[in-house]
């Protein structure tokens, strides 16, 4: 239960924008430059998948590196109670007070079929992590996660985690997205029973195999996201400018792995275009 909470927590808020300027068809990055030492290297994952296994090109990388930075530490033991302090809406509000009695029937069969219990459950749960619940049944197969994997690695090797920011920065994400767009989306994947998001998300699945970062972002920026398209600024590019400088920290005192949701690679404010803006050389790693 725990590492699904976290792993559902990184997917809401790895969310894409437009990019106009292409980059190289890659998830995995070398940072170098601006006074560093030794390479540090960035990865692109996708924290729901059917298989996470780990390539050549990225074990390579994770051996030249000697600690592995995620978007929160997530190996830290506080993270499930600050997760589930955090699920739940402010000033008592619930499911009812965003949704119209139709629009509620419909959640509610959805739960039910789906998840085994009525929303009646959940309805104090802000919208965005009852999403959350339902990204298992988005896929034909076991639930894997790229972190999870990452995770085991460090283990194995004796490695330090840390993260780019903290879980109550991620959880202040769904606070500042208004409750009525997030249950917007909730509604619209209730009245198909989850059949838009499966056919998006496998597609999704299909591009992150082609390493294709640039249409990833093209393909998420879809108008039926609603909650997406209207606050992109809070759910990627704030948080991309504020991990430049912690980036920079890391690396510079050892070489680091940074694995992010490959939604925050490409783009204008992407992590890539911002190292370099802030004077790093950052480079595919094709081979």
């Amino acid at each position: 239960m725990k590492s699904f909470l976290l792993t559902a927590v990184i997917a809401l808020v790895s969310i894409l924008s437009i990019n106009a300027q292409k980059l190289e068809n890659s998830t995995l990055w070398k940072i170098e430059g601006n006074g560093l030492e030794k390479a540090s290297y960035l990865f692109g994952t996708i924290h729901i998948t059917c298989d996470a296994t780990i390539e050549e090109d990225v074990k390579k990388a994770l051996d030249e590196t000697s600690q592995i930075v995620l978007e929160i530490d997530m190996d830290d033991p506080s993270l499930q109670g600050k997760i589930m302090q955090g699920m739940y809406m402010n000033d008592g509000k619930t499911l009812k007070d965003l949704v119209s009695e139709t629009e509620y029937t419909a959640i509610d069969s959805l739960f039910i079929n789906h998840m085994g219990m009525p929303v009646k459950m959940l309805e104090k749960v802000k919208p965005f992590f009852l999403t959350a619940m339902l990204y298992p049944k988005l896929l034909d197969c076991p639930m894997q996660s790229f972190e999870t994997e990452l995770m085991r690695i460090a283990k194995e090797q004796g490695e330090e985690i840390n993260g780019l920011e903290t879980i109550e920065d991620q959880l202040q994400v769904f606070n500042d997205i208004p409750y009525e767009a997030q249950a917007k989306d909730l509604v619209r994947s209730a009245k198909d029973n989850l059949a838009y998001d499966k056919k998006s998300f496998a597609k999704m699945l299909k591009i992150y195999k082609e390493e294709n970062i640039n249409a990833m972002l093209d393909t998420m920026n879809d108008e039926n996201f609603t909650s997406v398209a209207e606050h992109q600024d809070k759910l990627l590019d704030d948080r991309n400018k504020n991990w430049i400088p912690r980036i920079g920290e890391y690396a510079k005192e050892q070489p680091t792995f940074f694995g992010v949701g490959a939604g925050h690679l490409a783009g204008d404010n992407g992590v890539i275009k911002l190292l370099r803006k802030a004077g790093y050389t950052v480079t595919a790693v094709t081979e």
